[in-house]
């Protein structure tokens, strides 16, 4: 993962002026078509600055839950000058989760699989699945789950989401709709126009609003160029 915090100011600048599509915080999601676009890299970013900027806290919800590479991240101290993770919080708001868990033997504890870890010194909590309570033969499966959105809404001012690319899974379309506005992660100079033009409109089918693309040049220093439709 790297600090891309002064290449995405432009990004929060037009981002800021998002509107709650359903009161309460703001959502923006990131995806990309491909893996290794350097999508978490972005998200992670992103979700710094909305932390300094946020009243109430930031959250950086990443679904990737089998691997947890945001959290893993912080925790290996990765972007410098940033702390460790902190305890864990159940993050489960009381709220229908955003996850189901399949297999032969009985559900584990409502509520206690989906944490969230406050980043020391800062205003903004990642997300962290624990997949080892999961018992043999069971498996986790992402869902949309509307009701935590709404209460992860009226506890934070911004909720940066982290989606794997639809390479991988396709699972994280089905949260687009949730976010008030969807950017898309691409690697300049290899992604191509027709992967572009596919993941949007797999995006919008999908009811999410693209606000605009990110291309990002993975080099020593990160080149980030953004595109973007006015915000409503």
């Amino acid at each position: 993962m790297r600090d891309l915090r002064k290449d995405v100011a432009d990004l929060w600048r037009t981002a800021s002026r998002l509107t709650s599509t359903r009161g309460g915080g703001r959502v923006i999601l990131f995806i990309s078509a491909h893996s290794g676009e350097g999508t978490s890299s972005i998200a992670a970013s992103f979700a710094l600055i909305a932390a300094n900027r946020s009243a109430k806290t930031a959250w950086l919800v990443d679904l990737d839950v089998r691997k947890n590479p945001q959290y893993t991240a912080f925790a290996q101290g990765t972007i410098k000058d940033v702390a460790r993770p902190g305890h864990a919080l159940d993050a489960s708001l009381g709220a229908e989760q955003i996850y189901s868990i399949t297999g032969h033997e009985s559900e584990p504890a409502y509520g206690k699989l989906l944490n969230a870890h406050q980043i020391e010194g800062l205003r903004l909590l990642v997300t962290h699945f624990r997949n080892d309570r999961l018992t043999q033969g069971q498996k986790v499966q992402l869902r949309t789950g509307p009701g935590w959105w709404i209460a992860l809404r009226a506890a934070a001012d911004w909720i940066v989401v982290d989606s794997p690319a639809t390479d991988r899974t396709r699972a994280g379309l089905a949260f687009v709709s949730q976010a008030d506005g969807v950017v898309l992660v691409v690697k300049a100079d290899e992604t191509s126009a027709a992967d572009v033009a596919a993941l949007k409109q797999d995006v919008e089918l999908h009811g999410g609003q693209v606000i605009g693309v990110v291309m990002n040049r993975i080099q020593d220093d990160a080149l980030i160029a953004a595109r973007f439709e006015r915000p409503n």
